[in-house]
């Protein structure tokens, strides 16, 4: 059995992806949305954290987040949002897939993959680059011709506080991230 170990820094920023079971594209219909919104905003209230930057794309999203002061424990986190986002969806009639009887001994639903992928960031420029990344994504995966085009993720709030132009994203600022170790 795989050994899975995480860097935990308490008052950390991290950066995730988290994918849907079997990859299904379901994240960014109304439903799906509005549900995963209240799961981190109930989540939010018991245990605190700072959304960086967020996507959402049809089957997975990528979001840095920073904790409080003292707090590693993101691993928590998404449990919870996975629990609160699977109870509501499922509640209102949406459909999970089959799982194994592995995951089925562990509680597992078939709504998300089992892990979650996360990269400790570092220092400023590691930060920019995982936010640029989350914002070239839906670009990268050919969803849109532009990065504005995109609706689904905080590129226009941080072009609202002067971070990006709004014609940011014309080439790719952050190829390095093509491969294997950041979770594609």
């Amino acid at each position: 059995m795989p050994d899975y170990w995480r860097w935990c820094v308490a008052g950390g920023a991290f950066f995730f992806k988290l994918v849907t079971c079997e990859r299904r594209r379901f994240l960014i219909e109304e439903l799906p949305r509005r549900y995963l919104r209240e799961a981190i905003a109930t989540v939010r209230r018991d245990f605190p954290f700072e959304i960086v930057a967020i996507v959402l794309l049809p089957d997975h999203l990528h979001t840095v987040w920073t904790l409080p002061r003292g707090d590693d424990r993101y691993a928590t986190r998404w449990r919870r949002i996975k629990e609160e986002f699977t109870e509501t969806y499922l509640a209102d009639g949406s459909v999970e897939l089959p799982v194994s009887e592995a995951r089925r001994k562990r509680n597992e639903r078939g709504v998300w993959q089992r892990r979650f992928w996360e990269h400790t960031v570092h220092y400023e420029d590691d930060l920019k680059r995982c936010v640029d990344y989350i914002h070239w994504n839906p670009k990268k995966r050919g969803y849109v011709t532009r990065v504005r085009d995109w609706e689904f993720s905080t590129f226009h709030r941080l072009v609202e506080r002067g971070e990006y132009d709004l014609d940011w994203g014309s080439a790719d600022p952050v190829s390095e991230f093509d491969s294997a170790e950041w979770g594609e």
